[in-house]
């Protein structure tokens, strides 16, 4: 059986088979060789647009306000002994088959995540309403979550035609994908999450309580009832795209790729002598953060540095969060449209939250005197919402994970100093495992992040609202410019915001592809023979369009 990938359902672009090909993804006019183009942000996005820009004969020039690697954050805790804390992604769907092709390049190793009810978690605890529930697996589960679960499914294939969807995602049939997705992007584009489970008859038999427990509880990653405002079209990108299914830890820390990446001489180089590199390119360190982007003359653009330094681009790519164009950086209102400032300013960002903790040791392997292990991976409606428990073995110290949470409840955090976070913590947990005491395994500092406190991230990732359709089409669309005014042409925007699974790696993997497409048909050069790229196949796979 096919597996089930990331292949659409929006725009139904073979990502992973472009990459593969040998025939490369693209040839820029010899004549253009050396030329400079600019990239602003060195998170994942930015990094591949570089990685693959340099590859054809481009120099790209980074700037970057804080560190290589943006929200693929790995941050190691000190005297460690390797023990690292996953700030921002963590976990990472095998449907990503973009991002994996970067793994498999980098020589990156991944092992499965300890999510809610899967093996590698070992056991789940699950605690509502002051109940607690141990579960082994998931037949384990009381019958009312076994109930919800079914109501879900039922919900899925009864509203938004699940099963069909799911099988020509997995078959690649685009014509069946277009049929179906954009049937329910007409019918759903104004339904929030709640909304469609509200609606759906199978919850209805369930009540309120049905619908709670699914929001406390959820199945694959955990709770959903902090997506719940956001639109149902949002979650059905997700579950059906296997994007919640199978998670994979990065055996140490994702942060790696970026900088593989960063550091990586490509044999496979046009124009460049080979060694060449993203860092020998750089002296090593990327550029200086980006205060203002403006027009130049002959349709350039102008890059200023936060010393004032200016310099002059033959095009850009923008890979920071689309807030920052206006809140952050002194961008020029005339090169994008009122449309496009429309979208980027109606963007909805989640706040996410997360504090970890180093431990001497995996101890939540000891077993009670019931054969239970004596802390598992935790679903709660306490403050800490979702624990996750990293065995990096035996002999070494572990990782606790010991609140993951987003909206309202990171909000509930961010005032909040870091003792003051664990302390709240521990005590919630303490009432789910009243015979353990956490804090005499835990050693060294705590490590927390509250990514909408970040001044160069202001929130997590994107999670559109009901009715955003049609911003999220204007900001991934940008790429194809043939029918921009020339001064709107050659400055790109990507990022994980600008795709359509905004908080998912391989989102913002694909949205550097596109606009590399979109660089080089901006300096003349054009798709390699044989391997037509996003630009080549927009007409025929291009997003549904909504009426005004």
């Amino acid at each position: 059986m096919k597996p089930i990938t990331m292949f659409g359902p929006d725009f139904p672009f073979a990502y992973d088979e472009f990459l593969a090909h040998p025939a490369g993804i693209g040839v820029a006019p010899e004549s253009m060789h050396g030329t400079e183009i600019a990239i602003i942000g060195a998170g994942i996005a930015g990094i591949v647009a570089a990685y693959e820009l340099m590859k054809l004969g481009l120099k790209p020039v980074i700037f970057e306000s804080d560190r290589i690697g943006g929200r693929l954050r790995s941050e190691p805790f000190k005297d460690g002994a390797g023990a690292f804390a996953e700030l921002g992604a963590m976990r990472f769907p095998p449907s990503s088959t973009s991002l994996f092709h970067y793994f498999k390049q980098m020589g990156i190793q991944t092992r499965p995540f300890p999510n809610p009810l899967t093996e590698a978690a070992g056991s789940t605890v699950i605690e509502l309403n002051g109940k607690r529930h141990y579960v082994a697996q998931k037949s384990d589960l009381p019958a009312m979550f076994q109930q919800v679960e079914q109501a879900w499914q039922s919900a899925l294939d009864e509203g938004a035609d699940f099963t069909a969807l799911v099988e020509a995602i997995r078959q690649r049939d685009v014509g069946a994908i277009k049929l179906i997705w954009n049937n329910l992007v007409r019918n759903y584009d104004e339904e929030s999450f709640y909304g469609f489970i509200a609606n759906a008859g199978s919850f209805q038999k369930l009540g309120f309580r049905g619908r709670e427990v699914f929001g406390q509880v959820g199945f694959g990653t955990g709770g959903w009832d902090t997506d719940f405002p956001n639109s149902i079209l949002e979650i059905l990108r997700v579950v059906a795209t296997g994007a919640d299914d199978d998670h994979q830890l990065v055996i140490g820390g994702v942060e790696q790729l970026p900088r593989r990446l960063w550091a990586h001489a490509p044999e496979d180089i046009i124009y460049w002598p080979r060694g060449t590199s993203l860092a020998s390119l750089h002296g090593g360190v990327p550029r200086p953060a980006v205060t203002r982007i403006a027009q130049a003359d002959e349709n350039r653009i102008a890059i200023t540095d936060r010393f004032d330094n200016v310099k002059n681009f033959a095009a850009a790519i923008v890979t920071c969060q689309v807030w920052l164009l206006s809140a952050r950086i002194d961008c020029s209102e005339a090169l994008f449209d009122h449309d496009l400032w429309m979208a980027m300013e109606r963007s909805h960002y989640m706040q996410s939250s997360k504090t970890f903790v180093m431990v001497d040791r995996p101890f939540w392997r000891d077993r009670t005197e019931h054969g239970e292990h004596v802390m598992s991976m935790t679903l709660t409606d306490r403050l800490t919402r979702g624990t996750y428990l990293i065995d990096n073995g035996p002999d070494k110290p572990g990782v606790l994970c010991l609140s993951y949470t987003w909206n309202d409840d990171a909000l509930k955090w961010l005032a909040l100093p870091m003792d003051e976070r664990v302390r709240l913590m521990l005590h919630s947990l303490r009432q789910i495992y009243p015979n353990l005491d956490i804090a005499p395994h835990m050693i060294g500092s705590p490590i927390t992040v509250s990514w909408e406190s970040d001044p160069n991230f202001m929130g997590a990732f994107k999670a559109n609202l009901p009715g955003h359709y049609r911003y999220q089409r204007r900001l991934f669309s940008h790429f194809v410019q043939h029918d921009l005014p020339a001064h709107q042409r050659g400055i790109f925007l990507a990022g994980d915001d600008i795709s359509w699974t905004a908080g998912w790696a391989e989102g913002a993997v694909t949205t550097a592809l596109n606009a590399v497409a979109g660089t080089l048909r901006h300096l003349g050069g054009h798709s390699a023979p044989d391997n037509p790229d996003p630009i080549d196949l927009w007409p025929a796979l291009m997003p549904v369009e909504l009426p005004d």
